[in-house]
C-alpha cells in the first residue's frame, strides 16, 4: 500500500491486523503515523495498494457504502473533537442518533458510566479536564460496539497521571467490546502491553513484531 501525490508519504506498507488484538504503532514525527491511521478508518483512500476491512476490498466499495463500514469503525483523537455546545451525553449519543440508533441515550449513558463519568453526563467540554474530556471521546468511539478503534496520540495533551489512566479506559474498552485496538503514541512503555509493535521510518515499517 502506497500513499502520497507527488512524494510519497507512505511506501512499501504491508500488514494484518487480526481481530480483537491490539497495536503499538511508533516512529520519529514525521514517519507517516497519522496518515496510516487516516488510511486504516478510512478517511483517505491509499494512491497504490489495497485496503481490505471486514473481507471488503474498499477500492471496489461503492463510495455509497463506506459511511457504513466507517461507522463499525471508532476513533479516539489527540485533541478530543468534542462539539462545545452539547453535553457530555450529548456528544455521544447524538452520533448514535443520527446514525439511528434507537437507544442512543440509555447506550450513550451506559458509556460514559464505564469510562468513569457518571457525574459528568450534563457537563459541557469547558466544564470538564483534558482527561475527562477524552474519556467523552473515548467513550464515543465504543458507544458504536465498533469492530476495530484506533487512537491517535490519545494522551498527547495530557499529563502523565491523566495519560496512563486513559490507556487503562482504552484498555478497558478493548477487553469489553472486543475491539482491534491500533495505538499511536510516543510513550514507548505502553509497547509492553501490545500484542504487536510497528515502527515507522520515513513511510516505511520499518519492523514489526511482538515488543
Amino acid at each position: 500500500m502506497r500513499y502520497g501525490a507527488g512524494p510519497e508519504i507512505l511506501r512499501d506498507v504491508n500488514f494484518t491486523l487480526p481481530p480483537r488484538s491490539f497495536h503499538f504503532l511508533t516512529g520519529p514525527s514525521g514517519a507517516g503515523k497519522s496518515s496510516l491511521l487516516k488510511l486504516l478508518y478510512l478517511d483517505h483512500l491509499p494512491s497504490h495498494g489495497t485496503i481490505e476491512v471486514f473481507g471488503r476490498n474498499i477500492a471496489e466499495t461503492p463510495r455509497s457504502e463506506l459511511p457504513a463500514i466507517r461507522r463499525r469503525i471508532g476513533v479516539v483523537f489527540q485533541d478530543f473533537r468534542l462539539i462545545d455546545h452539547l453535553t457530555a451525553l450529548e456528544n455521544v449519543a447524538v452520533p448514535l442518533e443520527l446514525a439511528g440508533v434507537e437507544d442512543a441515550q440509555d447506550r450513550a449513558r451506559d458509556e460514559l458510566i464505564a469510562v468513569g463519568l457518571r457525574e459528568r453526563l450534563a457537563h459541557y467540554p469547558a466544564e470538564l479536564s483534558g482527561g475527562e474530556q477524552q474519556r467523552v471521546a473515548i467513550a464515543r468511539a465504543l458507544a458504536p460496539n465498533p469492530a476495530i478503534v484506533v487512537a491517535d496520540e490519545p494522551t498527547g495533551n495530557l499529563d502523565e497521571e491523566t495519560g496512563r489512566q486513559i490507556i487503562d479506559v482504552l484498555f478497558a474498552g478493548h477487553a469489553k467490546h472486543g475491539t482491534t485496538l491500533v495505538l499511536v503514541t510516543h510513550d514507548v512503555a505502553l509497547a509492553a502491553r501490545c500484542a504487536r509493535v510497528a515502527r515507522l521510518r520515513s513511510g516505511r515499517i520499518d519492523s514489526i513484531g511482538k515488543p
